[in-house]
């Protein structure tokens, strides 16, 4: 599949919708029009074959967040169907935005899949699930995004050799991420993004960054490093940021504090489109800009430059 050249910026609405299809087509609206967004993304699980029956039936470890009696009535509340994703993937080709889904198990991926998007996501939780990703390098010919969240270097190390053995390597884009809701600055190790671009560059299609820190300083600083690298490595292409993104942060559940609102998804969407475009080099050593500026304000030695009654420099 053809790369965008230009970075992409994922809403990743996840399970902040709260189980309410209502709430989750405003929020791909908003993502899409009021922000800018490029890509709406979701999450799947099948909760009885990824929770052991202990975990399903035990209380949600954080009850103030919980939707049901058990964790597993709170996962099941806040997840829908495939025919809702269905749904769900409809109102994003009809507001113009990208719909995806990151997949927890090997159920989801086969249900996902069918929906053929343009790309499906391996979480950080799943990366080490080699059942969920050979299905997808076998029966999805789209794009697989993975994030190395709570992943050592050997591990990420097989899992690039494992996509390379399936063929799929090209058609890989890996994440830098630490997995923490919210992660402190000091640990978002930004200069992870420059690691993965050269280590494994040339092997896949591209890099980016999955972020789960406060406001966007961090992002915009996620642009450059990766734009840079791109540059200095002459490989390994930054092409995605994602953030997860809610209506409001003060909604219960986990993620939303480590969450975007709109007014802040909107400002991350249009500094990534002003830092890409400043993250460039002179075409020529004056530039069409600097011109006038030039014969207005350079000093010169040998003459005098009078412009709008101001003397900047006297006659040699």
């Amino acid at each position: 599949m053809k790369l965008d050249s230009e970075i992409q910026v994922i809403a990743e609405i996840g399970c902040n919708h709260l189980g309410d299809m209502d709430i989750a087509c405003r929020m791909i609206e908003t993502a899409a029009g009021y922000c800018g967004a490029q890509v709406a993304k979701f999450q799947k699980r099948h909760n009885r074959s990824l929770l052991p029956p202990d975990v399903y039936n035990r209380p949600h470890p954080v009850p103030a967040n919980s939707y049901g009696r058990t964790y597993g009535e709170h996962r099941e509340f806040l997840e829908f169907s495939i025919g809702q994703h269905r749904e769900l993937q409809q109102e994003c080709r009809r507001r113009g935005i990208e719909y995806s889904t990151s997949v927890w198990d090997l159920t989801s991926a086969q249900e996902i899949a069918a929906l053929k998007p343009s790309m499906i996501k391996v979480p950080s939780a799943t990366n080490l699930n080699y059942d969920v990703q050979e299905y997808l390098c076998r029966n999805f010919e789209g794009m697989i995004h993975v994030s190395t969240g709570m992943t050592t270097g050997r591990e990420l190390s097989s899992t690039i050799e494992f996509y390379e053995k399936m063929g799929r390597a090209r058609d890989l884009v890996i994440y830098a991420c630490t997995s923490g809701y919210p992660v402190p600055f000091e640990e978002v190790c930004l200069l992870e993004i420059n690691r993965l671009q050269d280590l494994y560059g040339e092997r896949i299609a591209a890099v980016g960054f999955s972020g789960h820190h406060i406001g966007t300083a961090v992002d915009m600083a996620a642009v450059a490093v990766g734009m840079s690298g791109e540059s200095r490595f002459r490989r390994g292409p930054f092409r995605y940021i994602e953030r997860h993104f809610t209506l409001d942060c003060n909604w219960k559940g986990t993620d939303h504090a480590a969450s975007l609102e709109p007014d802040g998804l909107r400002q991350l969407c249009e500094g990534v489109r002003e830092v890409s475009a400043a993250l460039n080099y002179k075409e020529k050593e004056i530039l069409d800009v600097e011109v006038a500026q030039r014969h207005k304000l350079k000093w010169r030695e040998t003459s005098a430059i009078e412009t709008d009654g101001l003397l900047l420099n006297k006659v040699s």
